[in-house]
């Protein structure tokens, strides 16, 4: 029997207002949109809502405001069975996503911080969660003081740090220190190392991590470590509705399967069939799939259900 994993998400919260068109407008153009949605999100809240479906005990660390938005967040959370007792309210208004999905699944996004943007360091309470935690989960939505302090106390404690280098920015040497397995899509490599071909840019990436774990969209990811060669995890092939938060139900299902102590290859296979499932739904939290419903999809895949 696997034990349930403890994972601590120290993250972002946002409602993610969705509007689909069949292309995303040009600067300054007006398209015609076909549908809307109001969806709870934020990178931290969607990787904490992944791993608690996906059979993690996960606590979330992070801020909203006294809203309806901070309130439907709670809620959300609640309901997929997250702890947020440490997310704190603030007179911040809660952080706001406007995301425009075209006819082919792709997205472009545009994030307001508000009461994320208040997190700036950790309480001795919020060290205490991170620190009898499995697995830090770390994303770049909060002010990078609150990941630096996240992951050193992660780190001193020998909790496996993962973090997603999303939104894009420049990351400290202090950071870089105490990050386990660093997880970006392919546009946040190349930010970093500042070369384009996945291959040669994750093998300079391992100067900066231990390992590393490249989401490559449909075509699923790359993983290196030190002192090993690279490898090329396949994604099941699905007909995509809508890509947002694929990557942060890949990172948060990931998390969950190497708590439990799965190899490697096991956990990314896990990871790429539950972001497979996500793609085939619309929405971020609303998109991700129960423990249950990735086991049997990986049977379907084997070919044993």
């Amino acid at each position: 029997m696997i034990a349930t994993p403890g994972i601590c998400v120290l993250g972002s919260s946002n409602m993610d207002l969705v509007a689909f068109a069949e292309r995303a407008p040009s600067l300054g153009e007006t398209v015609m949109g076909t549908r809307f949605l109001t969806v709870p999100g934020g990178k931290g809240a969607n990787q904490a809502i992944a791993a608690a479906r996906a059979g993690g005990a996960v606590r979330m660390i992070g801020a909203v405001g006294g809203d309806n938005f901070g309130r439907a967040l709670r809620g959300v959370l609640r309901a997929s069975g997250v702890d947020d007792t440490a997310l704190r309210e603030t007179t911040e208004p809660t952080g706001i996503a406007h995301i425009v999905v075209d006819g082919g699944g792709s997205n472009a996004i545009i994030v307001i911080a508000g009461a994320n943007g208040t997190v700036t360091s950790l309480s001795v309470h919020d060290e205490g969660i991170v620190t009898s935690s499995s697995v830090l989960l770390l994303q770049l939505e909060l002010p990078i003081e609150a990941a630096i302090a996240g992951a050193a106390a992660a780190h001193r404690a020998g909790v496996r740090v993962i973090l997603t280098p999303a939104p894009s920015r420049p990351i400290p040497d202090a950071l870089f220190a105490n990050v386990d397995l660093l997880a970006p899509n392919q546009h946040e490599l190349a930010d970093i190392t500042g070369i384009r071909d996945p291959k040669t840019a994750l093998v300079s990436l391992l100067e900066k991590v231990p390992a590393a774990v490249v989401t490559l969209g449909s075509e699923g990811c790359l993983y290196g470590a030190r002192g090993l060669p690279p490898f090329h995890v396949p994604a099941p092939k699905v007909d995509a509705v809508d890509t947002t938060a694929a990557g942060d139900t890949f990172v948060g299902v990931l998390a969950v399967a190497l708590a439990e102590g799965r190899d490697i290859v096991e956990a990314l296979h896990r990871a790429n069939a539950a972001a497979a499932l996500s793609v085939q739904r619309a929405g971020a939290s609303s998109s991700m799939p129960a423990r249950d419903e990735i086991d049997a999809f990986l049977l379907r895949l084997a070919g044993r259900a």
